[in-house]
């Protein structure tokens, strides 16, 4: 977890100008403290060791007063920046996140799982909040007020600044110590919290089918264990940040002591060291502390939301399928698709998906490709869609390689019905006309009587209004599938690619 990871930049292009607005915030913030402490020190000396009155004082007095409303109006601009920044870029890094999901396609999505993805996209992204409005500006003060504000002691102490140059550096240390010890916790904070997400969605999915076998007390029992292991989790990343707040604290005030033990002999012993000089220091130095006490403390609080970033990045990082460019894709109507020579290794699987598969789907023709569970039936499907890419060989169309063509332009003419369909919690004119919004309700009805189903949406309650749920809730696995096909028939495509069509069909149908 970086204090800045420069993927966010670029990924997240609303920070940029956050960055730079902070930097300009923080410089005027920083030049600010001095000149607050100088006007400090002078109003004290003016008026205990020279004894001057109010009327001698006001023009110091004004200076402080505008000082003080000044450096309330820049942490109150920081914070207007701080969260209109953050929504952008939250919005960009959600935005992203999902439209590389899609490029990523269903075979990546099956690995990883919907649920740790809804949480990143959901609370995960949301948890940046804290590290736009509070720990984002305080690592750019953190920068800018000890460089300027040490130079202002330099000016007046030559000791106090050496014992700043020497302690300063120790908070960054510490922090990093504390960081690595943290990063582990958090971790494992959000790899249970992505179990518990992935488990739970997977339990309320099958809770008809566990309840009808009585296995419904037994997976609440199981959502309950993991949830104890998210709060423990939880609570550790707490300890830790409370602990490690405090040891930045204490660092930091020892620091302060030492600088104000040592002015405080100086002023007792005499030498020529002034009052005046000492008050801007004493005043200065907390000061320049409070920022790197202030990232420490909203690490922690902006740690959930890093940890959740940094899962996001590395998704985006994660290289999507090849697109080509071209958007002349040729009509599988009327041209021949060859699949020459085509291999397919599984990164994580030794043996080959496909190996050396080759064949022609002529247009007007139906093909039919069988074999036993496990082919690779469904990979070169993908490979057809464009989800999974080759190792070997390819695909060529019309004499043409497949890879050449924009994966938009070519799922354009491509019709697919995947092994497992997917429903939304939509209507049903909504989920058959997914792929044609236009489409009217006569065309949907016979796209329906097409696959099979024309009497669906008679028997529903409300016709094709009747809101089914994710994975076909209130439809039987054999009309999900109808469905699905409905919906592949009404886009009309010249080409479609069907993933064990007959499947939960009862025998009347299938034939």
């Amino acid at each position: 977890m970086r204090p800045l990871d420069p993927r966010l930049l670029r990924y997240a292009e609303a920070t940029r100008g956050f960055l730079i607005a902070c930097v300009v915030i923080g410089s005027a913030v920083a030049g600010l403290v001095v000149i607050q402490a100088f006007a400090l020190a002078d109003i004290i000396t003016g008026a205990f060791q020279e004894g001057l009155g109010l009327a001698q004082l006001q023009p110091v007095l004004v200076l402080l007063a505008a000082v003080i409303v000044a450096r309330a109006g820049l942490l109150y601009l920081a914070e207007v920046v701080a969260h209109r920044a953050g929504a952008k870029a939250k919005n960009q890094l959600r935005q992203g996140l999902l439209a590389h999901t899609l490029d990523l396609g269903p075979g990546w999505l099956a690995g990883r799982g919907s649920g740790e993805l809804a949480t990143l996209a959901t609370r995960g992204i949301d948890g940046l909040d804290a590290y736009f409005a509070r720990y984002l500006p305080m690592l750019v003060l953190a920068v800018t007020v000890p460089i300027i504000g040490g130079v202002a002691i330099l000016s007046q102490d030559l000791l106090s600044a050496l014992i700043v140059a020497l302690t300063l550096p120790l908070i960054p240390v510490f922090m990093i110590l504390v960081g690595r010890f943290t990063q582990s916790r958090v971790d494992r904070q959000w790899r249970t919290l992505g179990v518990l997400s992935g488990h739970f969605l997977d339990v309320v999915a099958g809770l008809p089918t566990l309840a009808i076998f009585g296995r419904a007390k037994a997976q609440a029992e199981s959502i309950r264990r993991i949830g104890d292991q998210y709060r423990l989790a939880t609570m550790k990343v707490l300890r830790v940040s409370f602990l490690s707040s405090l040891v930045l604290e204490l660092l930091a005030t020892l620091s302060v002591a030492m600088i104000a033990v040592g002015i405080g002999l100086r002023l007792v012993g005499g030498g020529g060291f002034t009052l005046r000089a000492g008050l801007v220091v004493l005043i200065l130095a907390p000061e320049v502390y409070l920022p790197l006490r202030m990232v420490g403390a909203n690490f922690h609080a902006a740690a959930e939301g890093l940890g959740a970033a940094e899962r996001v990045l590395d998704i985006l990082e994660t290289p999507a399928p090849a697109r080509g460019s071209r958007t002349d894709v040729p009509d599988p109507a009327r041209s021949p698709l060859v699949v020459e020579d085509l291999s397919v290794v599984y990164p994580d699987r030794p043996v080959p998906a496909l190996a050396g598969v080759s064949l022609e789907i002529r247009p007007g023709v139906i093909t039919a490709i069988t074999g036993p569970s496990g082919c690779g039936k469904s990979t070169l499907l993908g490979v057809l869609m464009g989800f999974v890419a080759p190792t070997a060989g390819g695909i060529l169309i019309a004499g043409e390689d497949l890879a050449e063509f924009d994966l938009d332009a070519w799922r354009g003419v491509v019709g697919y019905v995947p092994q497992v369909p997917k429903l939304l919690t939509r209507s049903l004119r909504e989920n058959v006309a997914l792929g044609r919004p236009d489409a009217t309700d006569e065309e949907i009805l016979a796209a329906l009587a097409a696959a099979g189903a024309e009497g669906l949406a008679a028997s529903l309650p409300a016709g094709l209004d009747t809101v089914v749920g994710e994975a076909g809730r209130g439809l039987s696995a054999g009309q999900t599938r109808r469905v699905a096909l409905a919906r592949a028939l009404l886009r009309d495509c010249p080409l479609l690619l069907l993933d064990e069509p007959t499947a939960a069909l009862d025998a009347a149908t299938r034939s």
